[in-house]
């Protein structure tokens, strides 16, 4: 993403990251990379303003007292689009983040053809990630590519995506549906744009979304192994290999099929995948294992 000049929108590596909530994976701390859009000036069309603190209270007042008519019914009040731009600025950078995600969809609201309204629905986007209410953060960005396909901040949108499903991922043992989200995510930004500031951490958490994939089919055939259903835990294994063949989990992978095949008495299918495994991972303990079965030891 080219360098911008200081009145367009751009974006910065904030100092406080949010750590990535899933610890097992090591993982490095998430970029709080927000669109930090200068605020607009009323008066002139570049350089930077601050609202007055008191010209905001005054605009709240004068929403408050319209919402007070006699019959009950909200009147609709137009402010200028600089005001409620600011105003949701003011909210997220005063931690307000949930409060500010309404407000820049006011701005939209209000100002549709404006070119704050279109800063404004992303920033709509990360203020709801900011206030970790995600499902509404992927709504505003999904509808931020829907609507500007060809936006030059269409990739951190997709990363923005990725990122809300990527913190919602939960351990092995539970429903993986986050996980392949946030995969689905990082891929599609990785193919459209694999030359963008985002694309080195999409990628690493994609690889890292992959591998704790590959972790929950390695959970359900362990299971199946314990309890003898063995075709059920090939089939599982298989699926590590053939999907997930770039994860740390498939020296393992080829020692359980070794050992689901010497259990059902196909000892070339055995020999075959212990070969596999010690021509790809000589120095691996999982192939030691495996020879041990071979030689009529037993598993780990």
């Amino acid at each position: 993403m080219g360098r911008r000049n200081s009145h367009e929108m751009r974006y910065q590596n904030a100092s406080s990251a949010r750590r990535c909530p899933v610890a097992q994976y090591g993982c490095l701390d998430t970029p709080r990379v927000p669109p930090d859009i200068v605020r607009r000036d009323s008066s002139t069309s570049s350089g930077p303003v601050v609202i007055r603190q008191a010209a905001i209270a005054a605009a709240v007042a004068v929403s408050l007292l319209a919402g007070c008519s006699g019959d009950g019914d909200e009147e609709y009040v137009e402010r200028p689009v600089e005001e409620l731009y600011n105003e949701a600025q003011d909210l997220l950078e005063g931690g307000n983040a949930r409060s500010a995600g309404r407000a820049f969809e006011e701005v939209e609201r209000q100002h549709p053809y404006s070119q704050w309204a279109t800063r404004a629905q992303l920033m709509s986007a990360y203020a709801y990630y900011d206030a970790n209410d995600y499902d509404a953060a992927v709504a505003a960005a999904e509808r931020f590519i829907e609507l500007h396909p060809g936006h030059q901040d269409v990739p951190y949108a997709y990363y923005l995506i990725g990122i809300s499903y990527y913190e919602q991922i939960s351990d092995v043992g539970r429903d993986q549906k986050m996980t392949e989200r946030a995969l689905v995510a990082f891929d599609e930004l990785l193919r459209r744009f694999p030359d963008s500031e985002y694309a080195r951490d999409a990628e690493l958490k994609a690889d890292l979304a992959r591998d704790h994939l590959a972790g929950k089919e390695m959970s359900i055939g362990r299971y199946y192994l314990r309890r003898g259903q063995y075709v059920a835990a090939i089939n599982r294994f298989h699926s590590v290999i053939e999907r997930y063949q770039t994860t740390t989990h498939v020296p393992e992978a080829l020692h359980r099929l070794t050992e689901a095949y010497l259990a059902l008495g196909l000892d070339q299918e055995a020999q075959k995948n212990a070969a596999v495994l010690g021509y790809n991972f000589p120095s691996s303990q999982w192939y030691l294992d495996s020879y041990a079965l071979l030689n009529g030891g037993t598993s780990q």
